[in-house]
Protein backbone atom coordinates (compact mmCIF):
# COMPACT_ATOMS: atom_id res chain seq x y z
CA UNK A 1 0.00 0.00 0.00
CA UNK A 2 2.84 2.44 0.98
CA UNK A 3 4.71 1.66 -2.34
CA UNK A 4 1.34 2.74 -4.03
CA UNK A 5 0.80 5.43 -2.22
CA UNK A 6 4.27 6.80 -2.61
CA UNK A 7 4.11 6.03 -7.00
CA UNK A 8 0.88 8.16 -6.83
CA UNK A 9 2.45 11.16 -5.10
CA UNK A 10 5.64 10.88 -7.74
CA UNK A 11 3.46 10.26 -10.95
CA UNK A 12 0.68 13.27 -9.79
CA UNK A 13 3.96 16.13 -9.12
CA UNK A 14 5.02 14.87 -12.57
CA UNK A 15 1.94 14.98 -14.13
CA UNK A 16 0.77 18.33 -13.00
CA UNK A 17 3.16 20.57 -14.62
CA UNK A 18 2.24 19.08 -17.80
CA UNK A 19 -1.46 19.94 -17.04
CA UNK A 20 -0.55 23.59 -16.09
CA UNK A 21 0.88 23.99 -19.13
CA UNK A 22 -1.50 22.15 -21.22
CA UNK A 23 -1.58 24.92 -23.77
CA UNK A 24 2.06 24.53 -24.57
CA UNK A 25 4.03 22.16 -26.48
CA UNK A 26 3.87 20.04 -22.89
CA UNK A 27 0.93 18.05 -23.24
CA UNK A 28 1.41 16.65 -26.71
CA UNK A 29 4.86 15.49 -25.71
CA UNK A 30 3.44 13.90 -22.95
CA UNK A 31 0.63 11.99 -24.61
CA UNK A 32 3.51 10.81 -27.29
CA UNK A 33 5.43 9.23 -24.75
CA UNK A 34 3.06 7.82 -23.06
CA UNK A 35 1.10 6.53 -26.16
CA UNK A 36 4.63 5.09 -27.30
CA UNK A 37 5.52 3.07 -23.73
CA UNK A 38 1.23 1.29 -23.78
CA UNK A 39 2.27 0.32 -27.57
CA UNK A 40 5.58 -0.92 -26.27
CA UNK A 41 3.63 -2.67 -23.47
CA UNK A 42 0.71 -3.94 -25.46
CA UNK A 43 3.39 -5.64 -28.11
CA UNK A 44 5.09 -7.14 -25.94
CA UNK A 45 1.84 -8.86 -23.99
CA UNK A 46 1.13 -9.98 -27.84
CA UNK A 47 4.72 -11.41 -28.18
CA UNK A 48 5.12 -8.78 -30.96
CA UNK A 49 7.63 -6.55 -29.70
CA UNK A 50 10.66 -7.59 -32.29
CA UNK A 51 8.12 -7.62 -34.71
CA UNK A 52 9.96 -4.48 -36.52
CA UNK A 53 8.11 -4.59 -39.64
CA UNK A 54 4.76 -4.14 -38.09
CA UNK A 55 5.29 -2.53 -34.35
CA UNK A 56 7.66 0.44 -35.95
CA UNK A 57 4.67 2.31 -38.05
CA UNK A 58 2.73 1.92 -34.97
CA UNK A 59 5.55 3.60 -32.93
CA UNK A 60 6.18 6.29 -35.70
CA UNK A 61 1.84 6.85 -35.47
CA UNK A 62 1.93 7.27 -31.81
CA UNK A 63 4.38 9.46 -31.35
CA UNK A 64 3.12 12.00 -34.66
CA UNK A 65 -0.86 11.67 -33.79
CA UNK A 66 -0.73 14.60 -30.98
CA UNK A 67 1.28 16.66 -32.61
CA UNK A 68 -0.97 16.88 -35.81
CA UNK A 69 -3.75 16.81 -33.90
CA UNK A 70 -2.43 20.25 -31.60
CA UNK A 71 -1.33 22.07 -34.78
CA UNK A 72 -4.02 20.86 -37.51
CA UNK A 73 -5.85 24.40 -37.97
CA UNK A 74 -9.36 22.28 -38.94
CA UNK A 75 -11.01 19.50 -37.06
CA UNK A 76 -12.62 17.92 -40.24
CA UNK A 77 -9.33 17.43 -41.50
CA UNK A 78 -8.46 15.75 -38.34
CA UNK A 79 -11.12 13.44 -38.80
CA UNK A 80 -9.97 12.93 -42.38
CA UNK A 81 -6.48 12.13 -41.73
CA UNK A 82 -7.42 9.85 -38.91
CA UNK A 83 -9.57 7.88 -41.22
CA UNK A 84 -6.85 7.90 -43.91
CA UNK A 85 -4.46 6.53 -41.16
CA UNK A 86 -6.62 3.73 -40.06
CA UNK A 87 -7.10 2.28 -43.27
CA UNK A 88 -3.47 2.85 -44.63
CA UNK A 89 -2.43 0.39 -41.04
CA UNK A 90 -4.55 -2.39 -42.11
CA UNK A 91 -3.53 -2.46 -45.30
CA UNK A 92 -0.17 -2.25 -44.46
CA UNK A 93 -0.81 -4.73 -41.75
CA UNK A 94 -2.27 -6.91 -44.41
CA UNK A 95 0.46 -6.61 -46.83
CA UNK A 96 2.69 -7.48 -43.57
CA UNK A 97 0.64 -10.50 -43.20
CA UNK A 98 0.84 -11.80 -47.08
CA UNK A 99 4.43 -11.44 -47.29
CA UNK A 100 5.52 -13.18 -44.02
CA UNK A 101 5.33 -16.18 -44.87
CA UNK A 102 3.71 -17.52 -41.87
CA UNK A 103 5.83 -15.96 -39.56
CA UNK A 104 2.96 -14.04 -38.04
CA UNK A 105 -0.46 -15.17 -37.41
CA UNK A 106 -4.15 -13.49 -39.01
CA UNK A 107 -4.98 -13.51 -35.26
CA UNK A 108 -2.18 -11.58 -33.80
CA UNK A 109 -2.04 -9.03 -36.26
CA UNK A 110 -5.68 -8.70 -35.69
CA UNK A 111 -5.76 -8.16 -32.35
CA UNK A 112 -2.58 -6.18 -32.38
CA UNK A 113 -4.26 -3.82 -34.78
CA UNK A 114 -7.42 -2.95 -32.30
CA UNK A 115 -5.97 -2.49 -29.16
CA UNK A 116 -3.43 -0.35 -30.99
CA UNK A 117 -6.17 1.48 -32.76
CA UNK A 118 -7.74 1.68 -28.88
CA UNK A 119 -4.71 2.89 -27.43
CA UNK A 120 -4.05 5.24 -29.75
CA UNK A 121 -7.30 7.11 -29.70
CA UNK A 122 -7.67 6.83 -26.23
CA UNK A 123 -4.74 8.85 -26.02
CA UNK A 124 -5.47 11.18 -28.71
CA UNK A 125 -8.96 12.03 -27.67
CA UNK A 126 -7.64 13.79 -24.56
CA UNK A 127 -5.97 16.15 -26.75
CA UNK A 128 -9.25 16.38 -29.15
CA UNK A 129 -11.01 17.24 -25.87
CA UNK A 130 -8.46 19.86 -24.59
CA UNK A 131 -8.02 21.50 -27.82
CA UNK A 132 -11.45 21.50 -30.21
CA UNK A 133 -14.43 21.14 -27.25
CA UNK A 134 -16.38 23.77 -25.50
CA UNK A 135 -14.63 24.44 -22.25
CA UNK A 136 -11.87 21.89 -23.37
CA UNK A 137 -9.43 22.87 -20.97
CA UNK A 138 -11.68 21.73 -18.54
CA UNK A 139 -13.56 19.01 -20.19
CA UNK A 140 -10.47 16.98 -20.75
CA UNK A 141 -9.28 16.93 -17.19
CA UNK A 142 -13.01 14.75 -16.57
CA UNK A 143 -11.36 11.66 -18.46
CA UNK A 144 -8.29 11.59 -15.13
CA UNK A 145 -11.03 12.58 -12.72
CA UNK A 146 -13.83 10.63 -13.43
CA UNK A 147 -11.50 7.49 -14.34
CA UNK A 148 -9.51 8.08 -10.51
CA UNK A 149 -11.95 8.88 -8.39
CA UNK A 150 -13.91 5.56 -9.73
CA UNK A 151 -11.19 3.72 -9.71
CA UNK A 152 -10.21 4.80 -5.80
CA UNK A 153 -13.75 4.90 -4.79
CA UNK A 154 -14.22 1.72 -5.65
CA UNK A 155 -11.31 -0.06 -4.46
CA UNK A 156 -12.52 1.55 -0.79
CA UNK A 157 -15.73 1.21 -0.97
CA UNK A 158 -15.31 -2.10 -2.12
CA UNK A 159 -12.81 -2.43 1.07
CA UNK A 160 -15.49 -1.21 3.58
CA UNK A 161 -18.92 -2.59 2.04
CA UNK A 162 -17.95 -5.57 0.07
CA UNK A 163 -16.06 -7.61 2.62
CA UNK A 164 -15.94 -11.83 2.24
CA UNK A 165 -16.69 -10.73 -1.57
CA UNK A 166 -19.93 -12.23 -1.53
CA UNK A 167 -21.44 -9.79 -3.88
CA UNK A 168 -18.59 -10.54 -6.49
CA UNK A 169 -18.67 -8.40 -9.87
CA UNK A 170 -17.40 -10.62 -12.40
CA UNK A 171 -15.15 -13.11 -10.40
CA UNK A 172 -13.47 -14.73 -13.93
CA UNK A 173 -11.98 -11.57 -14.78
CA UNK A 174 -11.13 -9.49 -11.48
CA UNK A 175 -11.54 -12.14 -8.66
CA UNK A 176 -11.12 -8.78 -6.05
CA UNK A 177 -14.12 -6.34 -7.39
CA UNK A 178 -17.62 -6.30 -6.13
CA UNK A 179 -21.03 -4.89 -6.99
CA UNK A 180 -20.33 -2.31 -3.82
CA UNK A 181 -17.36 -1.73 -4.91
CA UNK A 182 -18.53 -0.49 -8.36
CA UNK A 183 -21.47 0.95 -6.77
CA UNK A 184 -19.55 3.03 -4.76
CA UNK A 185 -16.99 4.29 -7.58
CA UNK A 186 -20.13 5.49 -9.64
CA UNK A 187 -21.93 7.27 -6.84
CA UNK A 188 -18.27 9.04 -6.06
CA UNK A 189 -17.74 9.62 -9.72
CA UNK A 190 -20.99 11.04 -10.34
CA UNK A 191 -20.29 13.85 -6.70
CA UNK A 192 -16.51 13.89 -8.04
CA UNK A 193 -17.53 15.53 -11.37
CA UNK A 194 -20.48 17.60 -9.54
CA UNK A 195 -18.19 18.75 -7.24
CA UNK A 196 -15.26 19.95 -10.07
CA UNK A 197 -18.18 21.61 -11.66
CA UNK A 198 -18.89 23.71 -8.95
CA UNK A 199 -15.38 24.64 -8.42
CA UNK A 200 -14.69 25.70 -11.87
CA UNK A 201 -17.99 28.08 -11.95
CA UNK A 202 -15.97 29.69 -8.83
CA UNK A 203 -13.00 29.57 -10.36
CA UNK A 204 -14.35 31.48 -13.82
CA UNK A 205 -17.29 33.62 -13.92
CA UNK A 206 -17.23 33.24 -17.45
CA UNK A 207 -18.57 29.83 -17.53
CA UNK A 208 -21.44 28.42 -17.08
CA UNK A 209 -21.91 24.62 -16.18
CA UNK A 210 -24.60 22.19 -17.17
CA UNK A 211 -24.38 19.98 -13.93
CA UNK A 212 -27.56 17.67 -15.34
CA UNK A 213 -25.04 16.88 -18.13
CA UNK A 214 -22.33 16.42 -15.62
CA UNK A 215 -24.52 14.32 -13.43
CA UNK A 216 -25.21 11.74 -16.55
CA UNK A 217 -21.63 12.25 -17.37
CA UNK A 218 -20.74 10.99 -14.51
CA UNK A 219 -22.76 7.84 -14.28
CA UNK A 220 -22.18 7.17 -17.92
CA UNK A 221 -17.85 7.34 -16.80
CA UNK A 222 -18.15 5.90 -14.28
CA UNK A 223 -19.72 2.62 -16.07
CA UNK A 224 -17.21 3.06 -18.89
CA UNK A 225 -14.22 3.52 -17.03
CA UNK A 226 -14.83 0.14 -15.00
CA UNK A 227 -15.36 -1.33 -18.25
CA UNK A 228 -12.28 -0.42 -19.82
CA UNK A 229 -10.20 -1.91 -17.15
CA UNK A 230 -12.13 -5.18 -17.15
CA UNK A 231 -11.61 -5.36 -20.53
CA UNK A 232 -7.52 -4.98 -20.07
CA UNK A 233 -7.27 -7.60 -17.48
CA UNK A 234 -9.45 -9.87 -19.74
CA UNK A 235 -6.35 -9.16 -22.15
CA UNK A 236 -3.95 -9.61 -19.66
CA UNK A 237 -5.79 -13.35 -18.05
CA UNK A 238 -5.67 -14.13 -22.06
CA UNK A 239 -2.02 -14.13 -22.14
CA UNK A 240 -0.89 -14.87 -18.89
CA UNK A 241 0.65 -11.39 -17.62
CA UNK A 242 -0.30 -9.75 -14.47
CA UNK A 243 0.71 -6.23 -15.36
CA UNK A 244 1.86 -5.05 -18.79
CA UNK A 245 4.62 -3.43 -16.92
CA UNK A 246 6.86 -2.36 -14.23
CA UNK A 247 6.91 1.68 -14.97
CA UNK A 248 4.91 2.82 -11.85
CA UNK A 249 5.71 0.24 -9.16
CA UNK A 250 2.75 -0.96 -7.09
CA UNK A 251 0.33 -0.25 -9.77
CA UNK A 252 1.97 -1.84 -12.73
CA UNK A 253 3.10 -0.60 -16.19
CA UNK A 254 1.47 2.44 -18.19
CA UNK A 255 -1.74 0.32 -19.18
CA UNK A 256 -2.12 -0.34 -16.05
CA UNK A 257 -2.95 2.98 -14.96
CA UNK A 258 -4.33 4.27 -17.82
CA UNK A 259 -6.57 1.31 -19.04
CA UNK A 260 -9.93 3.14 -17.46
CA UNK A 261 -8.63 7.16 -18.57
CA UNK A 262 -8.46 5.36 -22.42
CA UNK A 263 -12.42 4.26 -22.51
CA UNK A 264 -13.25 7.46 -20.57
CA UNK A 265 -11.69 9.80 -22.89
CA UNK A 266 -12.55 8.10 -25.96
CA UNK A 267 -16.44 8.07 -24.89
CA UNK A 268 -16.30 11.37 -23.52
CA UNK A 269 -14.73 12.89 -27.02
CA UNK A 270 -18.07 11.49 -28.75
CA UNK A 271 -20.56 12.22 -25.88
CA UNK A 272 -19.05 15.99 -25.69
CA UNK A 273 -19.86 16.10 -29.56
CA UNK A 274 -23.22 16.13 -28.62
CA UNK A 275 -23.04 18.08 -25.25
CA UNK A 276 -21.50 20.35 -23.30
CA UNK A 277 -20.96 20.10 -19.88
CA UNK A 278 -19.52 23.55 -19.87
CA UNK A 279 -20.24 26.94 -22.33
CA UNK A 280 -17.95 29.71 -21.86
CA UNK A 281 -19.73 32.83 -22.36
Amino acid sequence: MLTRIITAVVACAVLLPVLIFADTVALPIALALCAVIAVYEMLSCLGLKQAYAINLPLYLLALGAPFLIRYADDPAKIRQIALAAALAAVLYLLSVLTFSHGKYKPADVGICFMLIFYILAGFNAIMILHDYEMGGKYVYLLCFIGAWVTDTFAYFCGMLLGRGGKHKLIPDVSPKKTWEGSIGGTVFCILGMLLFGLIVSKINDAVQVNYLMLAVGGLLVSVVSQIGDLCMSVIKRAYGIKDYGKLFPGHGGMLDRFDSVLAVAVVLAVFCSFFDFFEVI
